[in-house]
């Protein structure tokens, strides 16, 4: 279980394009030897600590742990599950993240746009 635990502590960290350091950080601890232990499987994380990392990635503590293989152990919703197949799609990822980017005043023109859009598609009447 160390070894899982391990290989998915410095999976996590990688996709994250975390350093060790940045770990360390993110998790308050004062050494950095105390997450490259954990990440070498030398050692493993007392509960407390197992739930701030699995904040910290949002996966479940059972997923680090080995008990499932599904990173999440609650359900998303609907618009989450739709949300994240959106963003699937390069094109629209990359909108979203310029999205993400804009000024409260661009965004404000942009749903006033959407608005109108929608309502054209809706035989011209608002919502």
């Amino acid at each position: 279980m160390k070894d899982d635990l391990a290989s998915k502590l410095k999976m996590l960290r990688e996709s994250n394009n975390w350093s060790k350091t940045d770990v360390q950080r993110r998790l308050n601890l004062k050494t950095l030897s105390t997450y490259a232990n954990w990440e070498y499987g030398l050692r493993s994380p007392d509960n407390e600590m197992l739930a701030k990392i699995a904040e910290l990635y949002d996966v479940s503590t059972d997923y680090l742990l080995g008990v499932t293989s599904k990173p999440t152990s609650v359900e998303r919703n609907q618009e989450e599950e739709e949300f994240l197949k959106a963003i699937s799609n390069p094109e629209l990822k990359r909108w979203f993240i310029d999205l993400s980017k804009s000024d409260e005043s661009d965004l404000e023109k942009l749903r006033t746009m959407w608005n109108l859009i929608k309502g054209e598609q809706e035989g011209g009447r608002k919502k």
